[in-house]
């Protein structure tokens, strides 16, 4: 029979004392509001701004690629996840790689935009911003990408404009079959209505949208937490937690116009995929959309399913068409590991090949 060594014992109940004494530490920090990681730190410009809406261009003094790349962000959550912490960076990675990022920003709503429509985003500041783009970096197109809702707004922009100046078209995480989706479906069978849900100011609260989200997963808020306690002896963990959980509970209000389109149009009428799309009292159809066009989706999404955001492939007119299916969540499509590995090496190559050297 082996003897235990009773120096790996020993060994063992130092390391946990150590760990014990770390995570004393790192909790008496996070309770203090003390050393929050930086996020959203990559420098950048205002180049344009519209309202609450701004457009930034990130500094990158090694530009390889044109045109630039335009990123169009969700309406109802913080865009610095794209942009979480230095050296877990989806910008990060592009500009490395010399491409001229724009990232169109949509603030931070109050009751000056309860009016705000889906014509406001997809006939009005998504072209003023594609203009800007093209003056700022002395180019005639952008390449452009839609993160979440803000690639239903890129293809509503892109279905009733199919003549703007875009050579290529990527969505990641974006939903398209209503039916599909679980917040939705969740709404319905509680019987709530969009009035139900709007403010005093004309807007959802970020209150409400972040509660909504909660119910999906209701216990991965105390496995989160678990996790954390269980490694709050290290620093990159706590960090990268802190990171996550202060932009996953950072939601901000909807606009009351476009909270009422998406619950008739998007969820009541199934539009995208029911081909019934209208904006500005036009029918649009997704099959006018015909560039060069990527798609990214994650297996493990529990906000926008596999089965709600698959089918938009089908749906565009772009005969040069792929899609990207990972096992990450709706997260972990841009931020942490599988994003590095995987999900933003591809989305790079895509660019690319829409692309030209930047002489």
């Amino acid at each position: 029979m082996a003897v235990p060594n009773p120096l790996s014992a020993v060994d063992r109940i130092r390391k946990e004392v150590e760990r014990n004494s770390l995570r004393a530490r790192n909790g008496i920090k996070m309770v203090a509001g003390v050393g929050k990681p930086k996020v959203g730190a990559t420098p950048r410009d205002v180049v344009w701004r519209n309202g609450r809406a701004r457009l930034f261009r990130y500094r990158n003094d090694d530009v390889r690629y044109r045109p630039p790349l335009l990123i169009v962000f969700s309406l109802v959550s913080k865009a610095y996840i794209l942009d979480l912490s230095p050296g877990n960076s989806f910008i990060e990675h592009l500009l490395r790689e010399g491409f001229d990022v724009y990232l169109l920003d949509w603030g931070e709503p109050d009751e000056r935009d309860a009016r705000n429509n889906l014509e406001y985003y997809a006939d009005g500041a998504i072209p003023s911003a594609i203009d800007a783009v093209c003056r700022t970096a002395h180019c005639d197109e952008v390449n452009i990408l839609g993160y979440c809702f803000g690639g239903n707004l890129t293809l509503l922009h892109g279905a009733h404009h199919p003549d703007a100046p875009i050579r290529s078209h990527t969505v990641v995480a974006c939903p398209v079959d209503y039916d599909k989706m679980p917040l939705g479906s969740s709404f319905r069978q509680a019987g709530t209505g969009v009035e139900d849900l709007i403010g005093d100011d004309g807007n959802v609260p970020g209150s409400v949208i972040y509660n909504a989200f909660r119910t999906l997963k209701p216990v991965g808020e105390v496995t989160s937490y678990v996790d954390l306690l269980d490694r709050m002896w290290n620093d990159e963990y706590v960090a990268a937690f802190q990171a996550m959980n202060g932009w996953s509970t950072d939601h901000i209000p909807l606009p009351g116009a476009t909270a009422r389109q998406m619950f008739g149009m998007l969820m009541e009428e199934n539009a995208f995929i029911n081909d019934s799309l209208t904006l500005g009292g036009d029918r649009i159809s997704l099959r006018d959309i015909t560039v060069p066009f990527l798609s990214v989706l994650g297996e493990k999404d529990h906000i926008v399913p596999l089965d709600a955001a698959a089918p938009i492939n089908d749906l565009v007119g772009s005969a040069d068409s792929e899609q990207l299916r990972l096992k990450g969540g709706h997260i972990g499509l841009v931020v942490g590991r599988t994003a590095a590995k995987t999900t933003i090496p591809t989305i790079i190559e895509f660019l690319k090949k829409q692309s030209e050297a930047h002489a």
